[in-house]
């Protein structure tokens, strides 16, 4: 028998979920052993959407490209229908299936291979994704369409990083919202002296290399955007009537220098003067605005 999917005729017993036409999950078991893809079907009937592939009870045997995996549950896989292959179930087997376009596939991977290897739902972001998708199956006739495509939205970004490795997907696109954000996670913590590379990835829940690639791609790094937003904090402070009061070395520290001296070469390499002199100039100017 072929294996096409999504009709539900093809499955015994499975149900099928489409919101909107974006994604479709299915909760799937049949009385088939085998199921095949031949390369006469793959030019024929052409079909471009990913699968992600959870077995719920008994053991499934997926062969594509001369590779064999294995899935039992707490195990995945992301299929794709390019190319030929043969599944084999165990009489016992149950599974969620959930259709994936590619575009949503390739663009967050910046790759269009396929991609064959297990996936461990056992712990940490496998484990979020399996729950994501039980859940998601679970409360499909409480969710509206949009809730539907959200949450899948939500669970196809976690599993491309759990298929890419420890580091969040690099297309550009993405790389560009990272640097976005963290952007602003320095801006609103310029002052904190220990903040660092490692220390913002942690706190964003990112890689060190996943920051540090998306400041390259930006043309920075996470080192010279953290002196940049320090320098720009101690500037405004220092034309700040609010901070008079504060010596140099208060403002230096207050701004996540390690002292003075450190703030007064940074200062002067960015903006051609130290700090004292920008102060005086301030005073200078806010003076020659009064008297005039």
């Amino acid at each position: 028998m072929s294996y096409r999917y999504p009709r539900t005729d093809d499955f015994h017993g499975g149900t099928v979920r489409q919101r909107t036409g974006t994604y479709q999950l299915v909760k799937w078991w049949s009385d088939t052993v085998e199921y095949t893809r031949t390369a006469g079907q793959v030019r024929h009937d052409p079909d471009e959407d990913y699968r992600l592939l959870v077995p719920v009870a008994g053991e499934l045997v997926f062969r594509q490209d001369g590779q064999e995996l294995r899935l039992v549950p707490d195990t995945g896989c992301l299929l794709t229908f390019t190319a030929p292959f043969e599944m084999l179930q165990d009489a016992s087997a149950q599974a969620f299936i959930m259709s994936i376009p590619a575009q949503e596939v390739h663009r967050r991977l910046n790759r269009s291979s396929p991609l064959a290897a297990s996936l461990d739902l056992t712990c940490g972001l496998g484990r979020v994704v399996g729950t994501i998708l039980t859940g998601l199956h679970a409360e499909r006739d409480t969710l509206t369409g949009g809730q539907f495509d959200a949450v899948s939205d939500r669970l196809v970004e976690l599993l491309c990083m759990l298929a890419a490795g420890d580091d969040r997907p690099t297309a550009p696109g993405h790389l560009t919202e990272v640097a976005t954000v963290v952007r602003r996670y320095i801006r609103e913590h310029a002052a904190d002296p220990e903040m660092n590379c490692a220390t913002m990835a942690q706190a964003l829940g990112w890689s060190r290399r996943q920051v540090q690639l998306a400041l390259q791609h930006a043309g920075t790094t996470p080192r010279e955007l953290i002196r940049e937003e320090r320098l720009r904090l101690v500037r405004d402070r220092l034309r700040a009537p609010a901070y008079r009061h504060m010596t140099i070395t208060e403002l230096a520290h207050a701004s996540g220098f390690s002292s003075p001296s450190a703030l007064s070469t940074a200062f002067r390499q960015r903006f051609g003067v130290c700090p004292r002199e920008m102060r005086h100039a301030g005073r200078q100017s806010v003076d020659d605005a009064r008297r005039s």
